[in-house]
């Protein structure tokens, strides 16, 4: 779930099989019951047709963190880390860097530098395509050391400049 529109969908799927809930974040419900398999079943089916699914065992909701947290960094927060990346993720959710990276690569096939990489850049080509900020306010407000850097970072994963990139 990325947005406020993604939360009220399982709320209201919530509320449809009258699940109580504590809480419903980025990525993660709190519910206030246990719930039967029959509803549980239900409540799969119709997450799924909301492109959602819901997650048992404990190594996938840790990624699913993982991916919460670099998209909170990436989509939301407008201070840079005063940390380093890896520190703030072992202590956000209390594991050691290293297993967490194997366990994310284990289950994404890529490390989790290179899919926040991947994030930002895609974050990058929206805001190009909103076109409301320069290249230096979007290398600024994704905590970019340089327009070069972007720029160098851009090309390298997608193969264009990003000037080239917004003119097509």
């Amino acid at each position: 779930m990325v947005s406020a529109r993604c939360k009220t969908l399982v709320k209201e799927e919530l509320k449809k099989l009258s699940i109580e809930y504590a809480s419903v974040e980025l990525g993660e419900t709190e519910i206030l019951q246990a719930i039967s398999p029959v509803k549980r079943a239900i409540l799969n089916a119709a997450l799924c047709a909301w492109g959602f699914e819901l997650l048992d065992d404990k190594k996938s909701i840790l990624v699913e963190k993982i991916k919460n947290i670099i998209t909170v960094l990436i989509h939301y927060s407008e201070e840079p880390l005063k940390i380093n990346f890896s520190v703030y993720l072992s202590e956000e959710l209390k594991y050691n860097y290293t297993y967490l990276a194997n366990l994310f690569a284990e289950h994404h096939g890529i490390t989790i530098e290179h899919y926040i990489i991947a994030h930002k850049i895609e974050r990058v080509k929206e805001l190009l395509v909103y076109d409301e900020l320069s290249l230096t306010e979007i290398a600024f407000k994704l905590h970019y050391s340089s327009v070069s850097h972007l720029s160098g970072q851009f090309k390298k994963v997608t193969g264009l400049t990003p000037t080239h990139y917004k003119q097509l």
